[in-house]
């Protein structure tokens, strides 16, 4: 059974920084696209970050520009979202979610229709 698992959260100052690591089991990640999305309290799960099999595009949801950075490593069967400049806006579970099935051409990268294996979430708090 395919299972993802996300590591690296925490509690962190604003202004500081995380990196979030993403690995799976019984699946290799190097012919799939990736994305990280996001959960806080009483909020709808939203798209972060995505990237695609061969590492570009690249995409960001637009309050993380300039602050995040998604990369992968195909080899090491592992991706990474560093996170910098923190915001107490950024507190939230944090998932990582591999899409393996073909969808429809018009959805977005960001959006969660496209991915089919999701991890169970790394904590992401951030204090002001």
């Amino acid at each position: 059974q395919v299972q993802v698992e996300e590591s690296g959260g925490g509690l962190v100052q604003a202004g500081g920084s995380l990196r979030l690591s993403c690995t799976a089991s019984k699946l290799t990640f190097d012919r799939y696209h990736i994305g990280w999305f996001r959960q806080a309290p009483g909020k709808e799960r939203e798209g972060v970050s995505y990237i695609s099999w061969t590492g570009y595009p690249i995409e960001y949801t637009e309050s993380v520009k300039g602050r995040f950075t998604i990369s992968r490593d195909n080899g090491k069967n592992t991706l990474w979202l560093q996170m910098n400049s923190l915001k107490p806006e950024d507190t939230a579970m944090y998932f990582c979610a591999v899409q393996t099935m073909s969808t429809s051409p018009t959805l977005h990268a960001l959006s969660r229709l496209r991915y089919n294996y999701w991890g169970q979430g790394t904590q992401v708090t951030v204090s002001s």
